[in-house]
C-alpha cells in the first residue's frame, strides 16, 4: 500500500480523518474502490461511510446514468 503525505490550508476545515473519507468517497464515486475497500481506506465500518457519504455530495447509488435510463427503458 502506498502512502502520501498532504498539506493542506487549515482554512479547509479538515482533520485527517475527513480528508481520508473525502478521498476516499472520490475514488468510489469514480469506480475506482468498492464500498468495502473505500471504508477500508477511511479507516471506517462500511455504515459510517454510507452516512458521511452525502457530507461530500456523493451517491451511494455507484452507476453511469446511462444505466438508469436503459433500465427505466427495458422496464
Amino acid at each position: 500500500m502506498k502512502s502520501i503525505t498532504l498539506q493542506l490550508p487549515d482554512s479547509l476545515g479538515l482533520d485527517n480523518k475527513d480528508v481520508l473519507h473525502l478521498f476516499a468517497a472520490s475514488l468510489y464515486e469514480k469506480g475506482k474502490l468498492t464500498l468495502g475497500q473505500a471504508a477500508e481506506m477511511a479507516g471506517i465500518t462500511k455504515g459510517e461511510f454510507v452516512e458521511g457519504l452525502g457530507k461530500f455530495d456523493v451517491s451511494l447509488f455507484n452507476f453511469p446514468a446511462a444505466d438508469l435510463a436503459n433500465d427505466v427503458k427495458n422496464a
